[in-house]
């Protein structure tokens, strides 16, 4: 952080509302498509909701749109200052993980918008999900702003405000089929990017078996996997998408097996088996990244499954490749 920074610089309050327009849900729409995420924030720093004075509450979001756009619609009809961190659009729970949404940038935003000069209250109500990244002792010590966790769904907000107490729904995290649902699109949306790029040279290769290969070893992992995700045994998503890529191969590798007349059988075998190996780490890969977006998982334990099993889906892929372009150049070579 610049220590020479001019502070009274930033002091502008923007004013908001909590009205969702045509354009806002559009953008939502294509931010759940995955399409121009990159622009998906908002300008860091102190907005007005309402008419707010010096004894207005504060609360404290991230600058990615869909945060942002959920905590000020929640609010409607309340007169409040909303304090905007740069966590580079990132939403809350993810930037706290991060360590953009964390101590030192909240700290330095109550700094940059002269948030002490604005209001005589001293409480910020952060997102219950920001906990991960800011100590509130170091909040107070640094700032002496006190920290207040509210709920984990801004929609639960009006409910909470009339005593400031979450119950136990208020601060549970849900990852149920809708929650799960929600992230299939954007997901879906680069997965049909790849499966286009990868279809033409698949097809001339080998013909439309393979293209119908990949196509399904990608969308079980982005599709399939996170609607199965609780039923899937085992507890790493690794496994998890190894068992479920496994699964979407066979098929694919008994056809390639009992298809391919006039070969003789340990080469049926070898290309029956280079779907196995070339499928399943790419269903796994992509359950993978779900990691980043469940409550099933810590930051610790994805760190751990990621060194445990990524080496192996690269092998399992790796090998696969090195078998297909082998019988490739064999068939090649024998005509």
């Amino acid at each position: 952080m610049n220590n020479n920074v001019d502070y009274n610089r930033e002091k502008i309050i923007r004013q908001t509302n909590s009205l969702l327009t045509f354009a806002n849900r559009w953008d939502h729409f294509l931010k759940r498509l995955g399409i121009n995420r990159g622009k998906n924030r908002i300008k860091p720093g102190l907005y007005s909701l309402g008419n707010p004075n010096s004894k207005s509450q504060i609360f404290v979001s991230a600058n990615y749109t869909l945060s942002f756009d959920a905590l000020r619609t929640a609010l409607g009809g309340t007169d409040c200052y909303i304090l905007v961190l740069d966590t580079k659009g990132i939403n809350v729970w993810c930037a706290a993980g991060k360590g953009t949404f964390g101590t030192n940038e909240l700290v330095r935003q109550i700094k940059l918008t002269g948030l002490r000069d604005v209001t005589e209250r001293r409480r910020l109500i952060l997102p219950q999900l920001s906990g991960p990244g800011v100590a509130a002792q170091q909040v107070k010590k640094l700032s002496g702003f006190n920290v207040e966790y509210g709920p984990v769904r801004a929609n639960d907000l009006p409910e909470y405000l009339k005593t400031h107490k979450a119950t136990p729904e208020m601060r549970r995290v849900k990852f149920n089929l809708g929650d799960r649902l929600i992230l299939v699109p954007t997901e879906l949306t680069q997965a049909t990017i790849l499966i286009i790029i990868l279809a033409v040279p698949l097809y001339f290769i080998g013909g439309l078996l393979p293209v119908l290969a990949i196509a399904a070893a990608f969308l079980a992992g982005v599709v399939l996997f996170p609607i199965l995700l609780p039923w899937i045994p085992t507890p790493h998503f690794s496994t998890k998408g190894f068992i479920l890529g496994a699964l979407i191969a066979l098929p694919f590798a008994i056809i390639e097996f009992f298809g391919k007349h006039g070969i003789v059988l340990w080469q049926r075998g070898g290309w029956a088996l280079s779907y196995i190996l070339i499928l399943t780490p790419v269903t796994a890969y992509l359950s993978l990244n779900f990691t980043g977006a469940t409550t099933f998982t810590s930051r610790s334990g994805v760190k751990r499954e990621i060194f445990a099993y990524i080496p192996k889906m690269a092998w399992m892929l790796g090998g696969g490749i090195v078998l297909s372009v082998t019988f490739i150049l064999i068939n090649l070579l024998g005509t």
